[in-house]
């Protein structure tokens, strides 16, 4: 399989293969299940990544047979379709822009599947991509094999907890900035005081972090509940108030 560049990180364009845990023997031709849906994720900072057992099953890769890579992902992608995807990751981790991009998978074992990529980028408190998350799933015959009612819901579904989960993530780390700033604190007692909120409030995290953004950009006080704790917690001539 050719090599291929990794994704740029801060700018600069990273160029480490990736590195098998141990060999990997291709496996004879099967029967792949349909329909699979993988998950990843990629932290541009330490250059970790992470896939479900899904998604090793969907690409004929035995798990833990090889450390996943951004690498490995476009290694196992047509040709003629790695460019765009490699293009559209670059964007993810550069711009922030989430995509769904449908390409042809080589399978270890020899077999074409046809997959559909749904990346959705994190970003810290300054708007800048920390990791890239997503879903692959196995659109293989879609356009000829009609997919249950069910398992359609089941995979929008799932598309839609990661973008909120991508939302609730975006939301509480602006907040914690906010409370860092405020207080003069650090990452975790920022985090210990939303999640301390929370609990005396009966609102969820995300809720917490959503109303003190807001106070913070003038578009609504404070409920009157976060409001109390907020000023007990901060000094009054620093309250959000």
């Amino acid at each position: 399989m050719p090599a291929t560049s990794e994704l740029p990180r801060q700018g600069q364009a990273l160029n480490r293969p990736h590195a098998p845990l141990r060999p990997v023997r291709p496996h004879s031709p099967g029967p792949v299940p349909s329909r699979l849906a993988g998950r990843f994720r990629g932290d541009l900072g330490t250059e970790q990544w992470w896939w479900s057992p899904e998604l090793f099953d969907l690409h004929g890769i035995p798990q833990d047979s090889v450390q996943p890579t951004v690498g490995l992902l476009l290694s196992h992608v047509h040709p003629d379709d790695r460019p765009g995807l490699q293009e559209a990751l670059r964007g993810a981790a550069t711009t922030a822009v989430p995509f769904a991009r449908e390409h042809r998978v080589l399978r270890m074992d020899g077999q074409q599947r046809t997959a559909l990529v749904v990346c959705e980028p994190e970003c810290d408190a300054a708007g800048i991509v920390t990791a890239l998350t997503g879903l692959v799933i196995d659109v293989t015959g879609s356009a000829h094999v009609a997919v249950p009612d069910e398992q359609v819901h089941q995979l929008e579904t799932e598309v839609e907890q990661l973008r909120s989960a991508m939302a609730s993530r975006a939301a509480i780390e602006q907040a914690k900035g906010v409370l860092m700033l405020l207080m003069s604190c650090g990452d975790q007692v920022a985090f210990d005081l939303l999640a301390h909120i929370s609990s005396h409030t009966h609102r969820k995290v995300r809720d917490v972090a959503l109303s003190v953004i807001e106070s913070a950009t003038g578009r609504r006080p404070l409920p009157d509940d976060v409001r109390e704790i907020l000023h007990d917690a901060c000094p009054p001539s620093r309250s959000t108030a």
